[in-house]
Order: C-alpha cells, then structure tokens, then sequence
C-alpha cells in the first residue's frame, strides 16, 4: 500500500490515538468535542471541614538508625505523619470533586508541583496535581533517597536521587486517587499524590479545613480520602455563584 493511502485511515483512527495516549484528560491536542468551560462569573465554591471523632491514636516512632545522616538531621527523633490533628481537625486529607462534571474543560499549569526530599522525609505528605502536570521532585538531603511512585493507572517510576539538589520532573497522563511515594533506601518516607483532570480538590489543613473555588453549578460527588481511615462521601448542589458547605466526619477507632 502507498503512504498516500494511508490517510484516511490514519485520519479515522486520530481521535482514538488522542484518548489513549492522554486519558481523555490531556489539554496538549485542544479540548475534546462539545466540551465547555467554566464561566467564572457564574461560579461558586464549596468548603468545609474533616473532623476526627474519638481520640486519635499516637503516631508510631520512625527508626532511622540504618543511616546516620537521616539521625543527625532528626535529633529529637521522628514520628510517622498518619494521624495528623488540629482542634479536632483531621489534616492530610485529599478533598476532590470525584463526579458530576461533565464536560468541561480546563487548561493544564505548566508550573510544576514540587515533591521535596528533606530531613529523610517527603514534603509535602499529601499533595495533588493535575493529569499532564510536571512534578519536580527534588533531593535536599545530603544522602541516597530512592523515588518510587507506585502507579497503577498511570505507569510506574523508580529513579535513585543520590546527590544533594537533585531535581527530576515526571508527569501523570491519566487521572489516579491516589499514588504512593516511597523511598526504597528509607522504608518509613512515604508521601501521596492526587491526580485529577480538574482543577477541584484540597488538602485539608490549620484544623481539617479545605475550600474547593470556581466550581460551576451542579450536582456533586465529593470524595474525602485519608491514608488510613479510608474515604467518605457527600452529595452537594451548587447553585450560580452560591456557596456551600460540607463536613465529614472521620471514626478514631478505625484507626486502630
């Protein structure tokens, strides 16, 4: 067959090459068909808390002793980050808009994200970030951190940092609640990251609070999602320009 009769079957298949190389969720090749963008002067926002009920269990001790920079940096020693709470507000919670959506459409930020090794722990703990996305991953420890992002959706990275100032960007291509990070030298740094083809999530913080802004009116699904004590839903409708509020409230003892 000649290369000019290709064309049109090449024609044909450019929708399908577009949706599985990005997800459906990419803005690199332009929006998709019908698709409509948020009339900002029209929006509203949604915010509220995420509450602990009962008391909350201690964070276990972190044992560093297998490398002694990580020691000297933690003098006073280190506790893992798993229960973090603030007047009774749950922090490191990942608060997104999961469904009722649609088809809308949002510009992708170039600006990365940054993911910081330092003190041989990952901070932020919890973070989010948008499908196409670059996250700029960097080292500021003068010690061997190793980046595992254990992926299901989006494909898997393993990558060694072992020089102090390292920086090495990846991006997600397909939306992901949530993706582990691990460091494989230093079994206890873990963080999570959320991505989502929308500009709508939080992570909770000074005392469980989260504010989602710029959401247009409709009917939602949002998702509370916490590394241990799981994930919790609500139903909200938004009105043109209103606000709302929501809570969720999180059981101590299923922590246990």
């Amino acid at each position: 067959m000649r290369v000019k009769d290709l064309r049109p079957a090449l024609a044909a298949l450019a929708p399908a090459v577009w949706l599985s190389a990005c997800g459906g969720q990419s803005s690199s090749s332009g929006p998709p068909p019908n698709a409509q963008r948020v009339d900002e002067s029209r929006a509203g926002r949604i915010s509220g808390r995420v509450v602990l009920e009962g008391q909350p269990p201690a964070n276990g001790p972190i044992k560093m002793t297998a490398d002694p920079e990580c020691v000297r940096q933690n003098p006073e020693g280190a506790r893992f980050e798993t229960i973090a709470v603030k007047d009774d507000g749950l922090e490191n919670v990942f608060v997104y808009v999961k469904d009722g959506l649609g088809n809308y459409y949002f510009d992708v930020p170039t600006q990365p994200v940054t993911l910081d090794q330092k003190g041989c722990r990952y901070h932020p703990h919890v973070f989010g970030i948008r499908v196409g996305q670059p996250v700029e991953i960097s080292n500021s420890d003068p010690t061997l951190h190793n980046v595992h992002a254990v992926a299901k959706a989006n494909q898997e990275f393993n990558f060694p940092q072992p020089v102090p100032g390292m920086k090495t960007r990846r991006t997600f291509t397909r939306r992901e609640v949530m993706v582990p990070f691990r460091c494989d030298v230093h079994n206890w740094m873990n963080a999570y990251v959320g991505v989502l083809d929308h500009p709508y999530f939080a992570v909770t913080s000074d005392g469980g609070h989260f504010e989602l802004e710029g959401v247009p009116a409709g009917t939602y699904t949002i998702e509370a999602w916490h590394e241990k004590l799981g994930t919790q839903t609500a139903q909200v409708t938004l009105g043109e320009k209103e606000a709302k509020e929501i809570s969720f409230t999180f059981n101590a003892a299923s922590a246990n």
